[in-house]
């Protein structure tokens, strides 16, 4: 894989069309406005007036009366001069609302206070059941809000910023008379901003959305990134130090770094991160899955300040079965080559304890943690009069019996979890018998945590074992390969139309990365690396084309609620 980089130095080039948006030139605007019988959601449109215009030019107006269906209030007839004599025989909204959708069909919506325009036309499509369109809307009042000096206008009314503009249309509260105002203003602000590099619709939405425009000149670094799947790296060079800031992923690089410079993104910590950063990097990958896999090897790796999300991979917990005599079980931070039985992983420590807790409830297992003789026995302490321990110390249970005891829960953990449910049917009755609902709840939730544990064990745990999968997966046109040694992918590749996938497949897993075994449990990869993996191969229509190894879970690993409930026998 190789990097695309663009940084400050490229901040000066022209932007292209096709890279930042469309022209302003090149947009149809509709500039809209309504009168209605007041302002509230229960109020109806009397009037639609609308100028659709491109370049400066007119192409069309649309004006109409439109019966309300109710009556104009006194004070909105002498405002507006709409009658309701003059509405009587006006077409209703069923008519006239298809008409204006057509016209306005494609354009951007433009209106003075644009969120009341805009309400009364989603409601009118709601009630007459059209489908909302999709407009891009732009509220001139917001753009002259923006654009304008407190001191040039005293506010923003349509009719001070007609006199401001010089337009020679005085705003009359009539549709079609405020709307060919509000055009001259728009052209009029549209003006004012081109020197400021506002030269795109989506520039001149973003001005009104307050975006800095430092952040608006560094949208250049994303015109030649590439438009496929990958990763991105905002980086940071100064004095001769080059730091990572932010790692992320994208099925279409370009488009997604774009978005960092505009007011879709809206997280301060991005604001701030793109503010100290000095360029993009890009790492083009073949699949949006070998994308994943990079982002998170680069994560691990670099540690960005501004990534939340795994940056630490490595700490995860695990459940350990101890090696010695009177063997125990302990949290450990790390899985290694001892013979030791592992059971995980987990994100936190409360979760561990709450399977160790599981595992006390099911079998008579010792807690304490001081190193067994099997010569010389040893006070018992209070969990043994409780029976709730085999009581190894004192020599209760034998070196072996206490070994099958430890073996029980060896296979609750790792092959059938059955035994484990079955240790705690009996405690759970006692409890629900006895009305202990919050003290049968606690033991429910530790043997929740146990089961889901259990799923994510032998996700990782199946491929970590499996020495080589080829797949393939469909993808419109092109089928997606993936090469996983022993959890790890080790390559990818895309078999597009005309090839032959099995070729491809050849191909890819020719110039895969060789992966060594792991200690089991443990992945070749990292335990999100190997998750993501597994979940792709779960997608349908995910193929398996070569398979080294076995990928299998045992039967009775795991159990879905309803064999939860079968094998507790007790209400869910």
């Amino acid at each position: 894989m190789t990097a695309t980089r663009a940084t400050a130095a490229g901040a000066s080039l022209q932007d292209s069309f096709e890279d930042l948006g469309t022209h302003l030139s090149q947009v149809t605007f509709c500039v809209v406005d309504l009168e209605t019988t007041g302002g509230a959601e229960t109020d109806s449109i009397t009037e639609f007036g609308a100028v659709k215009v491109r370049g400066g030019e007119v192409l069309g107006r649309f004006q109409t009366l439109v019966n309300p269906k109710s009556h104009i209030p006194p004070l909105i007839a002498v405002l507006t001069g709409i009658t309701n004599t003059m509405v009587a025989d006006a077409p209703p909204l069923t008519e006239v609302l298809p008409s204006f959708l057509a016209f306005a069909e494609n354009t951007v919506i433009v209106a003075h206070n644009a969120p009341f325009d805009t309400g009364f036309l989603r409601r009118g499509c709601e009630a007459l059941g059209y489908p909302y369109p999709k407009w891009p809307v732009l509220d001139t009042a917001a753009l002259a809000r923006a654009i304008l000096l407190r001191d040039e206008v005293p506010n923003c009314r349509l009719s001070t910023l007609a006199q401001h503009v010089k337009s020679p249309t005085r705003p009359n509260h009539r549709a079609l008379t405020d709307a060919e105002a509000t055009v001259d203003v728009l052209h009029a602000l549209i003006e004012r901003v081109g020197n400021l590099g506002v030269h795109t619709i989506e520039d001149l939405r973003e001005f009104t959305r307050r975006v800095s425009p430092q952040r608006r000149a560094k949208r250049t670094w994303a015109q030649d990134l590439p438009e496929q799947p990958g990763v991105y790296l905002f980086v940071s060079e100064r004095d001769d130090a080059r730091e990572v800031l932010y790692v992320g992923t994208s099925r279409n690089i370009r488009r997604r770094v774009r978005t960092y410079f505009t007011a879709a993104e809206k997280r301060p910590r991005m604001e701030e991160m793109v503010r100290v950063a000095t360029g993009v990097e890009a790492v083009p990958c073949a699949t949006p899955l070998q994308a994943e896999v990079v982002e998170l090897r680069l994560i691990a790796s670099h540690a960005p300040r501004y990534n939340r999300r795994s940056k630490f991979p490595e700490r995860n917990l695990w459940i350990k079965i101890t090696e010695e005599a009177f063997p125990r079980l302990s949290v450990v931070r790390a899985v290694r080559d001892d013979g030791a039985t592992y059971f995980g992983p987990f994100r936190r420590r409360k979760s561990a304890e709450e399977v160790v807790l599981a595992v006390y409830d099911g079998f008579p297992i010792r807690q304490c943690t001081q190193r067994l003789s099997t010569r010389r026995p040893s006070p018992a302490c209070a969990l043994a009069d409780m029976d709730r321990c085999a009581a190894p110390c004192t020599g209760k249970i034998s070196v072996d019996g206490y070994g099958d005891l430890v073996e029980q829960v060896r296979t609750a953990l790792a092959q059938d979890v059955r035994p484990a449910v079955h240790g705690l049917r009996d405690r759970l009755r006692r409890l629900a018998e006895e009305q202990r609902f919050e003290e049968a709840a606690t033991v429910r939730g530790r043997l929740d945590t146990l089961i889901r544990t259990g799923v994510r064990f032998h996700r990782v745990r199946s491929l970590a074992a499996c020495p080589e999968i080829v797949a393939a997966r469909r993808t419109d046109d092109d089928w997606e390969i993936h090469v996983i040694r022993y959890g790890r992918l080790a390559a990818a590749g895309v078999a597009r139309p005309g090839d032959v996938p099995q070729v491809v497949a050849r191909a890819v897993r020719a110039t895969a990365e060789t992966v060594l075994p792991p200690v089991g449990p443990l992945p070749a990869a990292g335990i999100e690396e190997t998750e993501r993996i597994a979940a792709w191969l779960e997608q349908p229509g995910s193929r398996l084309m070569e398979l080294t190894g076995d990928w299998a879970w045992p039967l009775h690993a795991t159990l879905d609620h309803p064999g939860l409930v079968s094998e507790l026998g007790v209400g869910s």
